[in-house]
């Protein structure tokens, strides 16, 4: 089943079952979802899974971040909310790949670039993002990366 089509499908399951919250959060995604098809002038064929999964994935972070300036302005409720709303969404990601897993496969493009400076950066980075996708954490693979060149 394609993502889109699961979206849609929990969606109206949430609204048929009263969750009020979970529909809303939903409705919010399948909106952005419908914005990129637009914006790429895909509307009718639709998005691959890989591309709404970078969607959901920049959704994902989004609410993080907000939660974190929420916490620091000590409004504990709007961060609690952003939380949920990330929750809900993240579960239509693919299972995160594990640091241990990331820093094995930089180790792995560092040797086979014959990478051994700060300069490499974006090609090791490209390496890893290209063998784990949506899988793995774009701002640890480039923390993990620049501790790994330095």
């Amino acid at each position: 089943m394609a993502l889109k089509d699961k979206i849609n499908d929990d969606l109206k399951a949430a609204l048929l079952g009263g969750d009020r919250f979970k529909g809303e959060v939903l409705r919010g995604l399948k909106a952005v979802i419908l914005n990129e098809e637009v914006a790429q002038g895909r509307r009718d064929e639709g998005l691959d899974d890989s591309v709404i999964e970078q969607l959901i994935a920049r959704e994902v972070k989004k609410r993080n971040e907000s939660a974190v300036i929420y916490d620091g302005a000590g409004r504990s409720e709007l961060a609690e909310n952003e939380r949920g709303e990330m929750a809900i969404i993240s579960t239509y990601l693919p299972e995160q790949v594990s640091e241990a897993d990331i820093k094995a496969a930089i180790a792995k493009a560092i040797e086979d670039l014959g990478v051994n400076n700060p300069t490499g950066f974006g090609q090791v980075i490209g390496a890893v993002k290209k063998e784990f996708g949506n899988s793995a954490d774009g701002a640890l693979v480039a923390r993990l990366v620049k501790e790994a060149l330095n």
